[in-house]
């Protein structure tokens, strides 16, 4: 099944007063086939990305940890400053310190927002934009830690890029090349371990448990994935592993002014991709 399918369920969305990006890459296309091994709807307009660029700084910790820049057992105490509300439970445990395993496995499978502060300081943001320079990711920005209050004087949201950005970043992982095999491989396992299966997956028929991540039994899917969620933002990146391997990002954008309705339907446009990206990754009835 083309990954034309894939843009045509993001054109849906074309009268909703969103904007969906969605980027997908097959990653075992074979050319001369009349298969296409990429598609983008809208994939290079910047936008707030919320939690899903936190995969650019778990990025860079698994680069470290690969060099031993960095150790995973290094205790990192949390300070007053790195605190945050929202998602996560390091605001909720007695614990002052952790190591820097324990804060990536906080981050990637809670989206902890305090554990991602800790992270942050611990390497700088200058990192993680070096890092993104070397990936040839152009526009994904961490602009800022994570904030319960954005006022005068802060960047106003925590984090821009674009839908190919993320999809690129997901694809250097999935096939090796995030700098190094052993790196790609780490932050792949990080994402499996994500709780959030309600945007992309939600609709998809997938073990999020099975532990055979990355090389499914036959006739299963499996999905590694990053979401994030912020006011007027929802996003989904990863990958989904059948018969075919495809990456892919997908984030809305609205004016929260619009009311409910329009994040329901930014929601109903991000499951719609997934269930269409569902069907290219293992066609109905492939065994």
């Amino acid at each position: 099944m083309s990954l034309a399918r894939v843009a045509a369920a993001a054109g849906r969305s074309a009268a909703l007063p969103l904007v969906l990006s969605v980027s997908a890459i097959d990653l075992d296309a074979t050319h001369g086939t009349g298969d296409t091994d990429r598609i983008g709807f809208h994939d290079e307009v910047v936008l707030p990305v919320a939690s899903t660029a936190k995969l650019l700084l778990l990025a860079e910790i698994a680069r470290r940890l690969d060099t031993g820049e960095l150790h995973g057992d290094r205790t990192v105490d949390v300070l007053p400053e790195d605190h945050a509300g929202g998602t996560g439970l390091l605001g909720r445990l007695g614990r002052t310190g952790w190591t820097v395993e324990d804060l990536c496995w906080l981050t990637a499978s809670v989206s902890d927002n305090t554990a991602t502060n800790v992270l942050l300081r611990l390497v700088g943001r200058d990192a993680t934009a070096r890092l993104a320079e070397r990936l040839t990711l152009r526009d994904l920005t961490l602009h800022d830690s994570v904030r319960d209050v954005r006022g005068p004087g802060v960047p106003p949201v925590f984090a821009t890029g674009t839908a190919r950005d993320l999809a690129h970043l997901v694809a250097h992982a999935a096939r090796g090349t995030m700098v190094s095999a052993g790196a790609s491989a780490r932050l792949l396992r990080w994402m499996r371990a994500n709780t959030d299966h309600a945007l992309v997956p939600a609709l998809v028929a997938h073990d999020p448990y099975a532990s055979d991540f990355p090389a499914p039994t036959p006739g299963a899917l499996l999905i590694a994935n990053k979401t994030g969620t912020d006011t007027g933002v929802r996003a989904d990146v990863g990958v989904l592993i059948g018969t075919r391997r495809l990456v892919y990002a997908v984030v809305a954008h609205w004016d929260t002014a619009l009311g409910a309705s329009t994040e329901r339907a930014a929601v109903h446009a991000l499951r719609d991709v997934g269930r269409t990206l569902a069907d290219c990754a293992m066609p109905p009835g492939h065994v």
